[in-house]
């Protein structure tokens, strides 16, 4: 795995967090940010449900996206950026509530291409945690000069 320097991830996040207005507009929070490994919590609201009162598919498919996006945006130096290349996401189970977890981890970190997963997870009380999805991503290094 190739190894950025990296010591103000955490700030460089926190002030890229500040601007995800689709984020935002859900209601999902960031909330745990480590080096290649980034956790959220979405407590879930009539907005993010389909037609049979589940979780929508995009609604967790954005969480997928985020998690993977930052924990991968942790391995890149300050004066770069990464985005989505690809993502797949294999959905196990309907997703009740009342909140969802979302955690994204970096699998390979490479110069151009970093590997990610990000897995969703049903959060009900005095219950275990239930995987409803799991997302397999490539994010896209931007160097520097090209931003």
């Amino acid at each position: 795995m190739v190894r950025i320097e990296n010591d103000e991830f955490r700030q460089r996040v926190s002030s890229f967090l500040k601007k995800q207005n689709f984020m935002h507009h859900i209601n999902f929070e960031l909330n745990v940010i480590e080096e290649g490994y980034t956790e959220g919590i979405l407590n879930i609201s009539d907005i993010h449900l389909q037609q049979f009162g589940r979780v929508h598919g995009g609604v967790i498919t954005t969480l997928a996206d985020i998690t993977a996006g930052f924990a991968a945006y942790t391995k890149v130096n300050k004066e770069s950026h990464v985005v989505t290349g690809e993502i797949k996401v294999s959905f196990f189970s309907a997703a009740h509530g009342p909140v969802l977890k979302a955690i994204g981890k970096v699998l390979k970190a490479g110069r151009k291409v970093i590997f990610c997963e990000s897995e969703i997870y049903d959060v009900i009380e005095g219950k275990p945690l239930k995987l409803v999805a799991k997302a397999s991503t490539s994010m896209i290094v931007i160097p520097e000069n090209q931003t």
